[in-house]
């Protein structure tokens, strides 16, 4: 992921308010992230305790900033992640809504997805496979995983 501003950043929402994007807190750590290790930046806001922010590159260069909405109830059993999907569940995944962009997003219409808490999709994404078997080319098959997840949170995007 190409790195942003706070300018950019705020910008590139999609389905937000001008409020939301003046009152959103941007990541802890923004200055420190390392922009090549991530396929999209999430985080939750510390001010508003179920919303969260997703900002995903998009193919034609651009970015799309979601913000989500966390319902405040967890699944009843361990969800796999839509978009790392990742089959070990290191962290919870929870369902986050996001309300569609234009006129839709204004009548009320939402999407959902499940997702990693806090957003580890990256980190999950990039985390070598067991082998499968001798020969089995892990390298390969972590890139797989990587752009796989690239190409899911960029199908969501396009829903919002």
């Amino acid at each position: 992921m190409l790195p942003l501003t706070d300018q950019t950043l705020r910008a590139s929402f999609i389905n937000a308010s001008r409020r939301e994007v003046n009152d959103l807190s941007l990541p802890a750590d923004f200055d420190a992230i390392d922009w090549a290790a991530i396929e999209f930046l999430g985080w939750r806001d510390p001010k508003f305790e179920r919303r969260a922010y997703v900002v995903i590159p998009l193919l034609d260069g651009g970015h799309a900033g979601i913000v989500l909405r966390h319902p405040g109830s967890t699944p009843r059993v361990r969800a796999q992640c839509s978009w790392c999907q990742d089959v070990t569940l290191p962290n919870d995944v929870i369902l986050y809504t996001a309300k569609r962009a234009g006129k839709a997003g204004r009548n009320g219409d939402t999407v959902g997805v499940l997702v990693c808490e806090d957003f580890q999709c990256s980190r999950n994404a990039r985390r070598p496979p067991r082998a499968f078997y001798e020969g089995f080319d892990a390298e390969a098959a972590r890139q797989e995983q990587v752009d796989s997840l690239q190409l899911r949170v960029m199908a969501f995007a396009a829903e919002v």
